[in-house]
């Protein structure tokens, strides 16, 4: 390329940048858009960025939770925001190696060989029940409890644990005093990775038992959106959320050959490929749910990070 050319093509890339103002320095920084929000919207509770890996959605909800719970906030804007697919990122998927070679996630289908990236912003107003149905606001769901766990001491830092999932479900059912044969949908951690998937099955499994037939639905909303990192849990949430308010059970898309996993023997899970009517449990005042539950959990994708 001739060297005049290149030089007025640098220079004017550089012209389309803004100049170093007293801006730039904070919002290069992750941790100040939880601030920058909080001053736009004059909110004045805690503002926080939570870093949980793509628990990160699920950890900030439950951290919202216990603020309503300590009586500290009457609302909180909470959820999760992850748009950082650059040339590094993908690199480093790459090498782990979690990224489909085919460029296509398939959770819990057989023929599934990993996960694509994705980008998210997901975000959701919660309140104390008492308070919303006093101010008259739309209630999509109803959140229960919030169950979490660490995998402790554990394999290599990508191999996940079904006992610390074990522990996260079984929290959050404590809390919500519900049992899992009150549950009519699972929105699952999902990748589309072979080991992450049978791992989760394996987990969700113990816990559910055998069954004379299936009853319960499993899916994940990253055979549509693929993994968008810290905003993963908050799609899934907001997926199970508008679910409840739809009154359907929404299917999980390329599912051709479900995973042994799930499938096999006595299993009480399937996986819808299409929309499925909801039950009459479902019919109940501003959309809430009374018996019919929906509940998700999300694993680190470093099991070994501490979470709230």
């Amino acid at each position: 390329m001739d060297e005049t050319i290149a030089e007025d093509v640098v220079q004017r890339i550089a012209d389309s940048y803004v100049p170093w103002q007293e801006n730039s320095f904070p919002g290069l920084l992750g941790n100040v858009v939880a601030g920058r929000i909080s001053k736009q919207y004059d909110l004045g509770g805690t503002n926080c960025v939570v870093d949980a890996a793509c628990a990160s959605s699920f950890s900030a909800l439950h951290l919202a939770s216990l603020e309503l719970a300590s009586g500290k906030s009457d609302m909180v804007v909470t959820g999760g925001v992850d748009t950082f697919n650059d040339i590094f990122m993908y690199m480093c998927f790459s090498k782990t190696p979690a990224l489909s070679p085919t460029g296509n996630a398939k959770p819990f289908d057989a023929s599934g060989d990993g996960t694509i990236l994705g980008e998210g912003l997901g975000i959701v107003v919660i309140k104390r029940l008492a308070d919303a149905e006093r101010d008259g606001d739309k209630i999509y769901a109803v959140i229960r409890g919030v169950g979490s766990s660490s995998d402790g001491k554990g394999e290599a830092i990508y191999t996940p644990s079904a006992s610390g999932q074990k522990n996260a479900l079984q929290d959050a059912y404590r809390q919500a005093g519900v049992t899992p044969e009150s549950i009519g949908l699972l929105e699952a951690h999902g990748t589309g990775t072979r080991v992450g998937d049978a791992v989760e099955v394996s987990a969700l499994r113990e816990i559910y038992g055998e069954a004379d037939r299936p009853w319960c639905a499993l899916g994940s909303v990253k055979s549509q959106i693929g993994h968008t990192k810290a905003a993963a849990g908050a799609a899934g949430l907001i997926k199970a959320a508008l679910a409840l308010h739809h009154k359907v059970i929404p299917p999980t898309i390329k599912v051709e050959k479900p995973l042994e996993e799930v499938t096999g023997g006595r299993t009480p899970f399937y996986l819808p490929t299409e929309n499925v009517p909801g039950s009459p449990a479902m019919e109940s005042p501003q959309g809430r749910c009374e018996r019919f539950r929906f509940w998700w959990f999300q694993l680190p994708y470093r099991p070994r990070r501490v979470s709230p």
